[in-house]
C-alpha cells in the first residue's frame, strides 16, 4: 500500500508511557466443548494506541475480540477495562462503559438508512427512561435529539459518506457498508473501538481510505483501536504494537519492526522466508 506511509520505527504513542493501561487481560481461557479456542491469553493495551491482532485462520483472534466485547465470557482468565473487571459484564454493559466494535461479517440493519444505522449506535446515550420519560420529552427532548443528529452529521462528515445519508444500507456497495458500520460504532462515543477486519473485501482504494480513518480516529479523536487485520501491509504502517496468536496462544508481541523479524512470527503466519519489504507490499494471507 504505496500511499500509506512506510514503517521504519514503531508509531510513538501521543499517551504517556507510563499511563495506566486501558485494557488488561489476563491468561485468559476459551473453550468450546473439548476445543481451546484460546488458551491464557494475556495483553494490555495503553490509551490512545493502536494495538494489532495477527495470525492465521483459526489462530483465535475474533474469540479473543469477542471475549473482550463480553459476547463470549472467558472459561478462565480476567479482563479489566479502565481498572475495572469487566470479565462478568454482558455487551451492552460494555458497551455503557465505552467499548464498540465492528464485526467480520456486516451487521447493519439493511432495511433502514444509512443515518439511521448510525443513529442506533447513540441509543444508549439517551437520557430518557420509563419514570421521566414524559417530563423529559417536553423538557429536554428534542434539544437531545439535535445534539444526536450533530454529533452523526460530523461522524457522516469525517467518513465522507454524505452522500448516502439517505440511502438504504442494503443497497449499498459492500466497502460503504464496511464505512457504515464504522461510523456506527464511532457513534456509541467509545474509548476503545474493536475492529474486526475492517479491510476485508475491499480493494486497495478502500483500504487505503479506511486506514487513513484509522489513523484520524487514534490521532484526532483521540480513540484507542483494537484491530484485527490480514493486510499486512496495513497492520505494519498503522499499528503501535502487534500480537501474534497461533492455535489460541500468543506467540509474540511487540512493534512492528521487532514482529516481522520474529523467527516463530515468520515459521507460524509469514512464511519462514519472508522478507519485511515483501510483506509491505503483498499482504497477508486471506
Amino acid at each position: 500500500m504505496s500511499a500509506l506511509p512506510q514503517v521504519s520505527a514503531a508509531r510513538p504513542v501521543a499517551s504517556a508511557v507510563a499511563a495506566a493501561p486501558l485494557l488488561a487481560v489476563d491468561a485468559i481461557s476459551l473453550t468450546f466443548g473439548g476445543i481451546k479456542a484460546l488458551t491464557e491469553v494475556s495483553f494490555e493495551v495503553r490509551p490512545q494506541e493502536v494495538f494489532s491482532i495477527i495470525g492465521p485462520n483459526g489462530a483465535g483472534k475474533t474469540s479473543l475480540l469477542n471475549c473482550v466485547s463480553g459476547r463470549y465470557r472467558p472459561s478462565r482468565g480476567r479482563i479489566a477495562f479502565k481498572g475495572t473487571d469487566v470479565t462478568a459484564l454482558r455487551p451492552n454493559e460494555r458497551c455503557h462503559l465505552g467499548i464498540g466494535r465492528t464485526f467480520q461479517n456486516l451487521a447493519l440493519f439493511n432495511h433502514m438508512t444509512v443515518l439511521d444505522n448510525i443513529m442506533v449506535g447513540r441509543h444508549h446515550l439517551l437520557k430518557n427512561n420509563f419514570f421521566t420519560g414524559a417530563l423529559y420529552w417536553i423538557g429536554g427532548a428534542q434539544r437531545e435529539e439535535l445534539e444526536h443528529r450533530r454529533a452523526v452529521e460530523e461522524i457522516i462528515d469525517f467518513l465522507e459518506i454524505t452522500h448516502i445519508r439517505k440511502a438504504i444500507a442494503g443497497t449499498l456497495s459492500y466497502g460503504l457498508r464496511k464505512r457504515v458500520e464504522l461510523a456506527r460504532a464511532i457513534a456509541l462515543k467509545p474509548d476503545l473501538i474493536l475492529l474486526d477486519e475492517p479491510m476485508a473485501g475491499m480493494n486497495l482504494e478502500e483500504k487505503e481510505d479506511m486506514a487513513r480513518y484509522i489513523l484520524d480516529l487514534n490521532e484526532e479523536w483521540g480513540m484507542t483501536v483494537i484491530m484485527i487485520e490480514h493486510d499486512m501491509g496495513v497492520v505494519m504502517d498503522v499499528s503501535h504494537r502487534i500480537m501474534v496468536l497461533d492455535f489460541g496462544r500468543k506467540i509474540a508481541e511487540g512493534a512492528p519492526e521487532a514482529i516481522i523479524e520474529n523467527p516463530h512470527v515468520k515459521t507460524a503466519y509469514l512464511g519462514a522466508d519472508v522478507e519485511m519489504s515483501v510483506v509491505a507490499d503483498a499482504g497477508g494471507p486471506a
